[in-house]
């Protein structure tokens, strides 16, 4: 992690930032793990990764006022789901964290404490950090900088062995659909959250809300079905079983029907905050029809919700069963610019 370079109109020395850097440093730890071989301190990590293995990487990008609310937010409960994003990318491919990297841009404010409480960023790291050595995923670097929209930027590096990545392209007419976990959870929490401001929720409701506040990406789980081969396609459910979906179809050139009433819906959800809500960071994958699939990994149930099927003309490329007939699943999770 290092020092933004500043302009001309910013004074040459910031004691408050390179004191922050050395905090962040730190808190983050020595290396750990023989892939890690140097972390925070040099201007590039170095990883070595396991004969055999190929690495996968992924960013996720987390802005107040889009991805998360000062106002609504726990410091902590944006520590944890900016790492959690990540982590649920290298959970879909069936990686192992190897490590993580955070830029952070911050309003000068965030970084100090007042009051006797930690300043907000402390409390971020907290989250982000608890999460991470649940994990065991180092973080290895970064950036830092003075901003006025709080953002938080994770770069993750895994390692999957070489030619055993789960990918959204090879999901085949035939294949079941599988999800962990259930559906409709974190929509349902942001629901609930959004009617309990302006005031800020209460420390007691944080648990109440973990689905949307403390998001469990399915790291034990992604590496169990590439361990097992027991997984032709895979995706993470960030922006809405619909529209991920929709994105494993696209990518493998098929279709998919959803049996609603096999749907493991959120005691709190509705079955429309099940099919499109993001942020529930299950994972939604396809298995040969003949496979067989646990009913639990790990203590994470595993349900069969539908199956692949071949993409046709004048067909929608998702259906949606019901008692009342079939009808078509449009995508209608979360997408940016829509």
């Amino acid at each position: 992690m290092r020092a933004t370079r500043k302009d001309s109109t910013s004074s040459a020395a910031n004691s408050g930032e390179l004191d922050l850097i050395r905090h962040i440093r730190a808190r983050a730890g020595q290396p750990s793990g023989a892939a890690l071989r140097l972390g925070i301190g040099d201007d590039c990590a170095l990883l070595r990764p396991r004969r055999g293995e190929e690495l996968a990487v992924t960013t996720d990008l987390s802005i107040a006022g889009r991805h998360f609310r000062l106002d609504w937010h726990p410091p902590q409960s944006v520590g944890h789901r900016a790492l959690a994003r990540g982590l649920s990318d290298l959970a879909a491919m069936g990686a192992r964290p190897i490590a993580a990297f955070l830029s952070l841009g911050l309003p000068r404010e965030l970084t100090i404490s007042a009051g006797g409480r930690p300043a907000w960023v402390d409390s971020f790291l907290d989250g982000l950090l608890q999460l991470a050595a649940t994990h065991k995923t180092p973080l290895a670097g970064g950036d830092l900088s003075e901003s006025p929209t709080a953002l938080a930027d994770i770069v993750l590096i895994g390692a999957v062995p070489r030619g055993k990545a789960l990918l959204r392209s090879t999901a085949r007419p035939g294949h079941s659909l599988y999800v962990t976990g259930t559906l409709g959870g974190a929509a349902a929490d942001l629901a609930r959250l959004a009617e309990l401001q302006p005031r800020r929720i209460a420390k007691k409701l944080e648990a109440d809300l973990a689905p949307h506040l403390y998001p469990q990406p399915r790291i034990v789980q992604g590496l169990w079905l590439v361990r097992h081969g027991a997984a032709s396609a895979a995706i993470d459910i960030s922006d809405g079983l619909s529209t991920d979906l929709a994105h494993l179809c696209q990518e493998s050139d098929v279709a998919a029907e959803v049996d609603a009433a096999l749907l493991p819906i959120h005691p709190a959800a509705t079955l429309a905050q099940a099919l499109n809500g993001g942020e529930d960071y299950e994972l939604l994958f396809t298995a040969p029809a003949n496979a067989r699939s646990p009913r639990k990994i790990a203590g994470v149930p595993i349900t069969r919700i539908g199956r692949i099927v071949p993409l046709r003309q004048n067909r929608p490329a998702i259906t949606l069963l019901t008692l009342e007939g079939s009808q078509p699943l449009n995508p209608q999770g979360w997408q940016h610019f829509s």
